[in-house]
Order: structure tokens, then C-alpha cells, then sequence
């Protein structure tokens, strides 16, 4: 019998000893006490943007439900809450890994107690969901700050206006910021990539969905990945070779997933092309990264130093990568070059 994944890996330490996930079948350490997840919050009232995050949902004031987008492990929806706009996502037990659902549920509580402004902020997160409001593939719901129906995906390949380099370069500042908040409380997103870079109507980016997050052993700057931890991986093509090899994970994980995002947000291309297996074995065993060599964008001294820094990010060798607080010096020298 293997041991038990350890739920530090997974929630923050002042959360786990009163968690309960019964309710969830999760396969980490089950706490004998209680019923349903147990987090020190607050009671819920005032305005949403006022409240830390609950492990209560007030279902009578959850209306105007709207489908917003889906995704590998739950649907999301726009509702009203306590008469405030808010995102609405239900995870999904997914028939193929049921155990990667609920650990993908799990891991998405990793950052619910953090506030930052380009992280998406948890407002309450619960596995017990009355008829009515899911059904019995709902293995939990989470409510969160509605940032807007844009992420940084449609606005590279489907918007028709240019994304200039100013813009793209304050977009990279906010996901860096972001990542640097994250890995200061010792935690990776380890699925960086446009799709998950939600853009506000203030044209603000902020992190979104940590369903493969994970905490960081303390004190430690690389983790070893449990086998049992199934939910672990991200995209293909944003995961960096480590963890393509199956290596411990690092913050610099995220760098390189980081790198991939800044190369598309300045060609506004896709990174790879052709089979998938091949790509994953050129990345590993080649070095196969997306092409600056014969891109016009990387000709200019601006370009050659975003050529630089994509080298760095996406070094093969996590220790070569800079950290998230090494990577904004290295934006704020791109932005000088382009008021020069």
C-alpha cells in the first residue's frame, strides 16, 4: 500500500489540519473530524471584494448562471453572488483519471489564500454541492473574481489590432509579477501559458487556474514529484524538460513556461508544429525551442535582447534560468530600449 500524498503538497499549512475531504474521495491523508472543508475564514458579509476566501457558499444568492468557457477538468461560468458579478467553476471527475480530478481540485486551493493583484483571488471553494447546482460529476466548485471573459490566448491570435511591443511588454511585467508573488510563498502554477493569463478590463493580466500547482516542500527550492501526484504536468508544449523527464519540480518550471508566453506574445505565432510525441522528444533530446533565428522581430537591438532573455528562460538547465525577481531588470532594459 503507498503511502498517502502528503496534503502540505497540496493546500497551505494552516489549512491542513482541519481539512475533511471525505466528500471528494481524495485519495491524500483524511482528517477524522468534521464533514466538509474546513478553512479559518471569516463569516461572510459586506461586499465580496472585502472577505477572505470561506469554505461556505451561500447557494440561495448564487443567480444568473452563464456558461463562460470550459476546459481538461471543469466548466466555468459567469453569476451573480451576494449581488456582485463573479466566475463560477465547477471541477469534473473525469471518467478516464478520477484520481488527477480531485487531485486537480485540490491543487487548485494552493493560492486561495493569496492576494495579489495579477493572481485571480478566490472568494469560496467547497465540495459540497446541493441538488440542483451540479451534478454527479461534480466533484467541487470554486467562486472567484470575475476578471472578464478575455485571456491572453484570444488577445495573440484573435484579436485583429497590433500588440505592441509596449503592450506585450507590460503584459509579460504583470505574469512576471505574478510568479514572483507565487514562488514567494512557495508555490509553482506549473501550467503558464496564454490560456491561463486572464486580461481585465483595465487591461490588467492576472494568473488563472492552478489545477497542477503545487507547494513546494519548505526549504527547499526542488521538489520531488510523488508518483502518486497525477494531475502534474501542464502543457505540453509550455512544460519545461525536467518535467518532461519526470525530475523534481523547481520555480523554475514556470520560467520556462514563462519564455514560451513571451515568444508568443511577440510573434503572435504558435510555438510548435507537428506531432506531438516528436516535439515532446526534440525538446528533451534536441533542445527544440520555437525559432527566433529568421523571425524580423528579433533583428533589431530591442529583438536581440527578447532573443537573449528567451535564452535564458528556456534553458535546458533549470539553474541557468533566472528567478521571476531576476526576470523584471531584464523587462524593465526592454522598456528603456523602446522609449529610446
Amino acid at each position: 500500500m503507498p503511502s498517502p500524498i502528503p496534503l502540505t503538497r497540496l493546500l497551505p499549512k494552516d489549512f491542513y489540519p482541519t481539512v475533511d475531504i471525505g466528500t471528494c474521495s481524495s485519495p491524500l491523508t483524511k482528517h477524522p473530524h468534521g464533514s466538509t472543508l474546513q478553512v479559518p475564514a471569516q463569516r461572510l458579509h459586506g461586499k465580496v471584494t472585502s472577505r477572505l476566501w470561506s469554505s461556505v457558499i451561500y447557494w440561495k444568492e448564487l443567480h444568473s448562471i452563464q456558461p463562460a468557457g470550459s476546459g481538461g477538468f471543469g466548466s466555468v461560468y459567469k453569476a451573480k453572488y451576494l449581488g456582485e458579478t463573479v466566475a463560477l467553476k465547477k471541477v469534473k471527475k473525469c471518467v478516464k483519471n478520477q484520481l488527477a480530478s480531485r487531485q486537480s481540485f485540490w491543487a487548485e486551493l494552493n493560492a486561495a489564500h493569496l492576494r495579489h493583484k495579477n493572481i485571480v483571488r478566490v472568494i469560496a471553494a467547497t465540495t459540497c454541492v446541493p441538488a440542483g447546482f451540479g451534478d454527479e460529476s461534480c466533484i467541487g466548485t470554486i467562486l472567484m473574481e470575475f476578471v472578464g471573459s478575455r485571456d491572453l490566448q484570444q488577445t495573440i491570435y484573435g484579436c485583429a489590432e497590433p500588440l505592441e511591443a509596449d503592450r506585450w511588454l507590460r503584459y509579460s511585467s504583470d505574469i512576471v509579477h505574478g510568479m514572483q508573488f507565487l514562488h514567494s510563498q512557495s508555490i509553482v502554477h506549473l501550467d503558464i501559458k496564454p490560456a491561463n493569463v486572464l486580461v481585465s478590463s483595465d487591461d490588467v493580466c492576472k494568473i488563472v487556474d492552478f489545477g497542477c500547482s503545487l507547494k513546494l516542500d519548505r526549504g527547499c527550492e526542488v521538489t520531488p514529484v510523488s508518483p502518486y501526484l497525477s494531475h502534474v504536468g501542464g502543457t505540453y508544449t509550455h512544460r519545461a524538460p525536467e518535467m518532461l523527464k519526470g525530475e523534481g519540480v523547481s520555480a523554475k518550471a514556470d520560467i520556462f513556461s514563462f519564455g514560451i508566453t513571451l515568444w508568443q506574445l511577440i510573434t503572435r505565432e504558435q510555438p510548435y508544429t507537428g506531432d506531438r510525441q516528436h516535439v515532446l522528444y526534440a525538446v528533451v533530446a534536441h533542445n527544440l525551442r520555437p525559432s527566433v533565428q529568421d523571425r524580423a522581430v528579433f533583428q533589431s537591438e530591442q529583438g536581440r535582447l527578447c532573443s537573449t532573455l528567451l535564452s535564458l528562460c528556456w534553458s535546458g538547465e533549470p539553474r541557468c534560468r533566472p528567478s521571476a525577481q531576476e526576470l523584471l531588470p531584464h523587462l524593465e532594459q526592454l522598456r528603456s530600449h523602446l522609449h529610446e
